[in-house]
């Protein structure tokens, strides 16, 4: 049973044989388990809490799993509210992007309840390859923020070494050929450099949706008192490209803020068939 508010998204898996729902609501009083992913915080509060949501057609033994990516402090929120009705909550962002999602490989960072992880299992294990139960009531956020985090640093380090080689005078390309099986290897390393190269920066993860998450971690860290400096750098450099219409774009292609602050643009590789 599925409800978007894209009448297309909808449409799309009633021909693959779902059901369509009217209201997140319609969905709860029907359905054993409802899994939501959204893009932030304010959608899953509106979604679970609000006019016609989850909470409203929730029965008790309902288990709701989010694997949206929003505060910590409001998946604790929300959980607590759904168990004033008899509702158990996972929240269970996931790692691994478009890639991971189409091929089932996503790692999944839970918090919440482990009986109603142990009742869910089986669809997180069609979902991904990597299930962890990280604790309760918003730990799974907080394994996502620690993830991003790392993302963020990667991608923004991996811009920096490009255009650092490159205007030193050295192909960025054997660059990257010699350090990625040294010490700096990575999954960012890995992946992400030949799509540059191509002059690919479609995304993938989007640049946005990075912004937000950095703007959720920053927001997070005032709540503990958490000094977070190159998070906060990373976080302006997200922000710039947000201002640069360039939020559609991959989150690899912050390199653009870099290229624009150096003055120069990333080499791209040449046609094979070129004869120039």
């Amino acid at each position: 049973m599925v409800h978007d508010r894209s009448r297309g998204a909808v449409d799309e898996l009633a021909a693959e044989g779902a059901v369509p729902a009217a209201s997140p609501a319609e969905v709860a009083a029907q359905v054993e388990v409802v899994f939501t992913n959204l893009p932030d915080t304010p959608d899953v509060e509106k979604v679970v809490l609000g006019e016609n949501g989850i909470i409203a057609g929730a029965h008790p033994g309902l288990i709701f799993v989010d694997n949206s990516t929003i505060k910590p402090a409001s998946a604790r929120m929300i959980a607590a509210k759904l168990a004033g009705k008899g509702i158990l909550m996972l929240d269970a962002p996931v790692s691994g992007g478009d890639v991971g999602a189409r091929n089932g490989t996503l790692a999944i960072m839970v918090g919440g309840p482990a009986e109603a992880l142990d009742k869910v299992m089986p669809v997180f294990l069609a979902m991904g390859k990597t299930v962890t139960h990280v604790g309760e009531a918003g730990a799974g956020q907080v394994a996502k923020a620690a993830n991003q985090i790392m993302v963020a640093a990667q991608m923004v380090a991996m811009g920096e070494l490009l255009i650092f080689a490159q205007k030193s005078g050295v192909d960025p390309q054997k660059v990257v050929a010699a350090i990625k099986g040294g010490a700096a290897q990575c999954w960012t390393l890995d992946v992400k450099p030949p799509r540059l190269f191509s002059g690919n920066r479609a995304p993938g993860f989007k640049a946005y949706m990075q912004a937000k998450d950095l703007n959720i971690i920053l927001e997070t860290a005032r709540e503990y008192g958490i000094p977070l400096p190159s998070a906060a750098v990373d976080a302006q450099l997200y922000n710039a490209m947000l201002q640069n219409d360039m939020g559609e774009l991959d989150n690899s292609a912050v390199i653009g803020i870099i290229e624009s602050l150096a003055g120069i643009h990333l080499r791209e590789e040449r046609p094979k068939w070129s004869a120039a």
